[in-house]
């Protein structure tokens, strides 16, 4: 069983489940809350197209349809690009300034790659967080406060989060990813089988 796989976590086609994902604006005031850190503006979702189908007009599909959704927004125009990993993944990569908005933008991707007949080979959606600059310092900050970069990866299949705390090297910081399911376990759905906790390494989400 490969990568692929394992995250989706069986070797039958399911369709994803996409719900939860509307759980993400409330779990991000949590963090900001608790942790004192904020989306960084950027979300990517991970899959590999099925061999021999071209993703040239998908992509273009999906920027008009972005374009269009954004046309009348007060946050201002979302933009979408795609990029490959070095393992051989497909990454549509998207930018907005909150949290709800990269949410819908999320959501309509998958939506469309399953519309494609894609929904088999989607692998993750990653949210990235940063610390929040306008977050107190010493005795102001928050008593859990993260002060560095981390994601929440969403698990399509599942409709399950979990936390990635990267260090340098291919590290990770357990204890840290402890800490945040702790603080959204109430928020979000975690997935609690923990071998499922895959570590994304160079994921192009900031």
């Amino acid at each position: 069983m490969g990568l692929l796989d394992a995250i989706r976590g069986r070797t039958k086609p399911v369709r994803a489940n996409l719900d939860a994902l509307f759980a993400l604006p409330a779990a991000a005031v949590t963090l900001q809350a608790t942790a004192g850190i904020v989306t960084s503006g950027h979300a990517g979702v991970c899959f590999k197209p099925p061999a021999g189908q071209p993703f040239a007009q998908m992509q273009a599909d999906l920027e008009q349809l972005l374009r269009s959704d954004t046309s009348g927004s007060p946050d201002g125009a979302a933009s979408v690009r795609d990029v490959s990993d070095k393992y051989g993944y497909r990454w549509i990569l998207v930018e907005s300034a909150t949290i709800d908005d990269l949410v819908t933008r999320v959501h309509m991707i998958h939506s469309s790659l399953e519309d494609a007949g894609w929904s088999t080979q989607l692998l993750c959606a990653v949210f990235g967080f940063k610390p929040d600059p306008g977050t107190g310092t010493g005795a102001d900050a928050p008593a859990d406060a993260i002060t560095r970069p981390v994601n929440l990866v969403y698990l399509a299949k599942q409709g399950t989060f979990y936390p990635f705390a990267p260090l340098p090297d291919e590290q990770r910081d357990n204890e840290l990813e402890l800490r945040i399911r702790g603080m959204l376990g109430d928020d979000i759905p975690i997935e609690k089988d923990l071998t499922r906790w895959f570590p994304l390494w160079d994921v192009p989400v900031e």
